[in-house]
């Protein structure tokens, strides 16, 4: 793995510390605690140590006065990147001693040697810390700040300091990632053909109009995270999953929850399952098949597992052709960094501040999401939107991002639970509809894939569900991060994923022994579907049936909801 998929992998966070932060605030974090504490006591018990590195600081500070110090930008870093930081002798200097300081800050935590979750703690502080005081946030002093300032008359900063205003205004309270204005949900976004052939009070089936004369007797129901809208599988034409499925002759249904509010507060887990249960009722009355391949993505493959799960667990895993999960984390045990920063307390209180208000606010947890990354989703936009007065660019992806949910309180706490606890690694862990939970007993051949540089759903923990699971699973490791492993259209000469038919328990070892292949992993995908797809079949002449007929075109009303 490369250096900078390490450094996103580490700082990865668990589901359960995403939760808890997006329900007390991820600005918690850059306030000095105990572990803060204890780290400066480290230091003043190795004085020799510590005045080691201050003078070596020092030193290094005095060659960068007289402009023979070395010191760059470490590789990939991009603040630094325009000629004014080089070109002017103060500037250069300026930049110098930030990146000095910065790497002995670093090298001090780790002179500190804290054990486990203080030495975590203090680290993640630091870095976070280091990043906010960078000279290039700063206008003017940004030497394009002060190109723009030049150019404009000025007017650069004045529109920084309006998208400023108004972004601090409303949560989430972050630089504005994406310029919305060209895209629309139904056209350009979430377009492919299909329609809503069942509601209920908590989601809408969409069924896809499949394509070509005949498809594969299986059909799949995929279920979508239950933090963002439904259509990161269904992006932009071209840029969308459910439609290369359809284009290879898959019956595509897709769930779309609907956005709760404080009246849904006590959905939960056994609300989801029974809701995913009833989807796949919808689906059989449909196709007229017995047999279902089920897909989740994120937190909604974890509900899928657990449907699985369910079915395994009262004998009816004869209803499931096959599992295929995508970005999914079910084994949380030391994902990442910050599964440092939270306990039971927090939990406790942050599952309360939930339960008082009845859901968690999708815009929080977008925040949260956004200082994951402060280097590239704080920082970078920071510069462009207010020193530079620009507007963010337009991506689909972050049109996706931005488009956000509630998460009901009681499956918040459910959530947190299972995964504070890491319950689903324990048979019997979770109980869903009065049935125990043991992935163990679900026995259908599984494809899982995550993203090798994905900071949300770590790789190696996505990795583990081979080793829960009880039937023959497939591991396919994609390129890039979270959303974006997934959104991985054939055609891009730079796609790359792995692939290793000895699934080991070590995801080290499988990565070591793996096939680098060109290409996308959705032609992979295709190619296992295809194998456990059954029969060739005319294709429907309708969309629904007789008694569940189409309701409203794809993309559907819930998709709507604010």
């Amino acid at each position: 793995m490369s250096t900078n998929a390490d450094r996103l992998a580490n700082a990865a966070v668990p589901l359960d510390v995403l939760l808890v932060d997006a329900a007390l605030g991820p600005m918690r974090r850059f306030v000095p605690d105990v572990s803060t504490a204890k780290w400066a006591i480290s230091l003043a018990r190795q004085p020799r140590m510590t005045a080691s590195r201050l003078a070596g600081l020092g030193a290094e500070a005095g060659r960068i006065a007289v402009g023979s110090s070395e010191i760059t930008p470490r590789r990939g870093d991009r603040r630094f990147t325009d000629p004014g930081w080089q070109e002017n002798p103060l500037l250069k200097r300026v930049s110098q001693l930030y990146l000095a300081a910065g790497r002995t800050a670093e090298q001090l935590v780790t002179d500190a040697a804290l054990p486990g979750r203080d030495g975590k703690r203090v680290r993640f502080f630091v870095e976070n810390v280091t990043e906010a005081l960078s000279p290039s946030n700063l206008p003017l002093v940004n030497p394009a700040s002060a190109k723009a300032v030049i150019e404009t008359g000025g007017l650069s900063l004045v529109r920084g300091g309006r998208q400023l205003a108004k972004d601090l205004a409303s949560s989430p309270r972050v630089p504005e990632m994406v310029d919305t204005t060209g895209f629309r949900v139904g056209e350009n976004i979430a377009a492919s053909e299909g329609a809503v052939v069942f509601r209920s009070e908590v989601l809408e089936l969409i069924q896809y109009t499949p394509q070509g004369d005949e498809v594969y007797e299986v059909p799949m129901l995929v279920v979508p995270p239950t933090i963002n809208k439904f259509y990161a599988v269904d992006l932009a034409p071209g840029r969308s999953l459910v439609e290369h499925g359809m284009q290879q002759g898959r019956q595509m249904f897709l769930i779309s929850w609907r956005n709760p509010d404080a009246r849904h507060a006590h959905w939960n887990f056994d609300t989801y399952v029974r809701a995913i249960l009833d989807a796949l009722d919808a689906v059989e009355e449909i196709t007229g098949t017995e047999k279902t391949t089920l897909g989740g993505i994120c937190s909604g493959g974890i509900l899928a597992s657990i449907t699985a799960a369910y079915l395994a667990g009262i004998g009816r895993e004869d209803r499931l052709a096959a599992l295929a999960l995508a970005v999914t984390v079910i084994d949380n045990h030391d994902a990442g960094t910050v599964s440092a920063l939270s306990d039971p307390r927090l939990a406790a209180l942050a599952k309360k501040r939930s339960a008082k208000k009845g859901y968690l606010d999708g815009r929080t947890l977008a925040e949260v999401f956004a200082w994951l990354r402060p280097g590239d989703l704080i920082w970078n936009y920071w510069v462009n939107n207010y020193l530079l007065g620009k507007r963010p660019p337009a991506f689909d992806i972050l049109f996706w991002n931005a488009d956000t949910t509630r998460m009901p309180a009681g499956l918040h706490a459910d959530f947190v639970d299972m995964a504070a606890g890491n319950l689903l690694t324990e048979a019997g862990g979770v109980t869903v509809l009065g049935v125990p939970i043991d992935l163990g007993k679900v026995t259908v051949d599984s494809y899982i894939v995550a993203g090798i540089a994905d900071h949300i759903t770590p790789w190696e923990n996505c990795y583990r569900t081979t080793q829960l699971l009880g039937g023959t699973s497939r591991f396919v490791l994609s390129t890039s991060g979270h959303i974006a492993a997934l959104v991985n259209p054939p055609g891009n000469p730079k796609a790359t994923y792995h692939v290793n038919d000895e699934v080991t328990p070590d995801p080290k070892a499988w990565l070591k022994g793996a096939e680098t292949r060109q290409g996308t992993w959705w032609v992979d995908l295709s190619a296992w579907l295809a194998e456990r797809g059954g029969a060739r079949v005319p294709t429907p002449k309708e969309l629904g049936s007789t008694r569940l007929p189409a309701l409203a075109p794809a993309p559907g009303t819930y998709v709507f909801d604010k």
